[in-house]
Formats: structure tokens, sequence, C-alpha cells
């Protein structure tokens, strides 16, 4: 079986901050879009690392590690600081994989309109009724801090995807 294969040469990903009596400028934020591949090394020990997408290449299938990092740049405490992430269209959520260390996550499955736990979301199913969304019906998350970011603090937010 011939599978179609995606190279990925960059992969953008798209996201907002926003936090509230912050002064503008101060969160930095960086995104990685990651792939996981087992490296043998020459005594046969096997390792797991990551490794930018833009370096290798996936097919649909492969699961892709979407990390946000961010830090406060300001003078002051950042306050109520709240990360926005879109799944990117040609991916799949993996489910229970956004890291919520330090954060409430929550999800969206009308592209950021409404955010709502996991498990408090519903869609229209095929035959027009409402059902529970599962993972894959996620389109946006959202984590929220849940303590304000101290000068020169930093900090990461990831979850999962499959490709398409």
């Amino acid at each position: 079986m011939i599978k179609k294969m995606l190279t990925v040469i960059s992969m953008v990903l798209i996201f907002s901050v926003y936090a509230s009596a912050v002064e503008k400028g101060s969160l930095a934020l960086q995104s990685t879009a990651e792939k996981e591949i087992v490296v043998v090394d020459e005594k046969g020990k096997k390792e797991t690392k990551r490794v930018p997408v833009s370096s290798t290449s996936v097919v649909p299938g492969d699961e892709v590690i979407y990390t946000i990092s961010y830090e406060n740049i300001g003078k002051e405490p950042a306050t109520s600081v709240v990360i926005t992430n879109p799944v990117p269209e040609h991916m799949t959520y993996i489910g229970g994989s956004a890291e919520v260390k330090g954060a409430k996550v929550d999800f969206s499955v009308d592209k950021g309109k409404i955010y709502a736990p996991a498990g408090k979301l519903t869609v229209k199913g095929a035959d027009g009724k409402e059902r529970s969304a599962g993972a894959s019906d996620y389109t946006n998350i959202r984590w929220t801090l849940e303590k304000s970011l101290e000068k020169g603090r930093k900090g990461s937010v990831s979850f999962k995807a499959k490709v398409k």
C-alpha cells in the first residue's frame, strides 16, 4: 500500500495570548511542532527523541507535538493569562494530550467562538441530532494560567495531534 507522503517544510502554529492588566509586549511566545523518532546508538540502545517537523517528514497517521513556550519579559507580573491555539485543519487533536500543569484547559468545536471543558461540548451528528463532542471534533484549545506569571518566569503548554 502506498501512503501519500506529506513533507513538512514549515508548520506555522497560529496562537494568541490575552492578558489583562499586562503591558503590551510583556509576554514572549515561541511555538514548535515536533515529531518523536526512535534513534538507535552504536551499542544498539534505543532512545526516543523529538525533532522539528521541518527537519523530517510526516505521513498520515503520524503524531505531531505542538508546544507553546511563554515568558514574562515585562516589568510587572502578568495576570489572567490565556493562551489559545487552533488545531491545524489537516490534523486531529489526540484526546487527553493537552498539557495542563498550572493551567485550566478548555476546548472549542466552533473555531473558538465558545469554549468549555472536555466532555461539556456538543455537536450535531450526521443525523442532525446533538451528541457529545469528542476529541476529533475539537477545533481550538485554550489554556488559562491559574496563577499570575511573575517577571522573568517561563512555562509552556502543549498538545498532540495526528496527521489526517
